[in-house]
């Protein structure tokens, strides 16, 4: 994790990946980068509780329909922390909410995907694949807008311009561009000279000479670092990813893009409490982006994260005091490129009237309006090829105007 002596922690999966269709690795880009823009894409599997994160505390039906899991007003014990008079953060989000009141966070709220079932495996792959069906492409969305982002730059190759930081490659980053990926292991460090003969005997070999360079270029970037610097002492896992992702995006000759899965999120039982699996994620989600911020250094100005869940949960609690799948949620974007301190929201309200299905919020803007933009501000893709390539058959979907700088 700290030396180069261990960049062999990273060619199990560097290697293994070489052997899955879709996944290639390649050496870091030598060309010059066409933008200092960042992008990071932070997926929360398993359907966040919008309304639990993002409580809609000026609604007057809000404490009606949420029941025991609503939250006190600002200015009370536990209460929302305040952004607009009538949206706030839940009380474990402060990072986030200092980031809110720097203008350097957005939320958005009553958002959805094109999907409309209860499915994650669906509804995840949905997101990812940057269609209207579940496994309507094999690639993702973010795959394939590195690769126009590289036809349109005249580059033949663009190296390692995405990485996930991770147990795996997710299908957003999945196709034919080139990524590579990282992920913490606890494997025995190997000797320095184990390397040499290893990179000795791999060289020349189209799939492993590749597969090993990256991995030890990703560990090249990570050398110095310390896992337990500034988090005091251990750190938990997608904490370390948002680490290592600012680290690596954080270096002027480093990635464009990258991915952080954080999985948990389907709270059926028992959300309120200081022990609950929802407090536990909300804290870690608000750890891990002020981690991130703290990574990248300069290249936070730059950057635009990108925060998302494939979809919400139902507006009333279950019997168990969590809540089932639902439909609309809540979205974040951080970042020095994002024109942050508002809420972006058409509000369509939570009496029994106005809820999809009789159930959960009403979507009213489409996911896909804000990973346009994001795509057109930080990976500068024109309009057509977002409708197109993309997001296909999304010429409906307007992009978000004006959240980027």
């Amino acid at each position: 994790m700290t030396t180069r002596r261990k960049a062999l922690q990273l060619l199990g999966g560097a290697a293994a990946l070489t052997g899955l269709p879709g996944l290639a690795l390649a050496a870091p880009s030598t060309g010059r980068r066409t933008s200092e823009r960042r992008l990071v894409f932070m997926f929360l599997r398993g359907g966040m509780d919008g309304l639990s994160a993002v409580p809609p505390y000026g609604d007057p039906q809000y404490a009606v329909r949420r029941g025991p899991l609503a939250l006190p007003a600002p200015g009370s014990a536990g209460g929302v922390l305040d952004l607009d008079g009538h949206f706030g953060l839940n009380p474990h989000l402060g990072e986030m909410h200092k980031l809110f009141a720097a203008r350097e966070l957005a939320v958005l709220h009553a958002v959805a995907s094109p999907y409309r079932e209860r499915s994650h495996f669906d509804a995840q792959n949905l997101v990812e694949n940057g269609t209207t069906r579940p496994f309507g492409r094999e690639s993702g969305w973010l795959n394939v807008a590195l690769g126009i982002g590289d036809a349109a730059s005249g580059r033949v190759s663009s190296g390692t311009l995405g990485f996930a930081l991770g147990q795996n490659i997710p299908l957003v980053l999945r196709g034919p561009a080139q990524v590579g990926s990282w992920s913490p292991s606890k494997l025995p460090i190997p000797d320095a000279d184990l390397l040499e003969r290893l990179a000795t005997l791999y060289r020349g070999d189209a799939l492993l000479d590749r597969s090993f360079t990256v991995a030890r270029e990703a560990q090249a970037m990570m050398e110095g670092r310390d896992a337990g610097d500034g988090m005091g002492g251990q750190t938990l896992p997608v904490a370390e990813l948002a680490r290592a992702a600012g680290e690596l995006l954080g270096r002027p000759d480093g990635p464009r893009v990258a991915t952080i899965d954080f999985g948990g999120w389907d709270t059926h039982i028992s959300q309120v409490g200081e022990y609950s699996q929802l407090t536990r994620n909300l804290r870690l989600l608000d750890r891990s982006l002020a981690t991130l911020r703290a990574a990248l250094g300069p290249a936070w100005r730059h950057t635009a994260v990108l925060i998302v869940t494939e979809f919400g949960r139902a507006a009333a609690p279950n019997g168990s005091g969590g809540t089932d799948h639902g439909t609309a949620g809540a979205a974040f974007v951080a970042g020095g490129a994002v024109r942050g301190g508002r809420v972006i929201a058409d509000w369509p309200g939570l009496g029994l009237h106005a809820l999809h299905e009789g159930r959960d919020l009403r979507p009213t803007l489409d996911l896909r309006a804000l990973f346009k933009a994001a795509l057109a501000a930080q990976l500068g893709l024109a309009e057509p090829a977002l409708e197109a390539d993309v997001f296909p058959d999304s010429r409906t979907v307007r992009p978000l105007d004006g959240l980027f700088t």
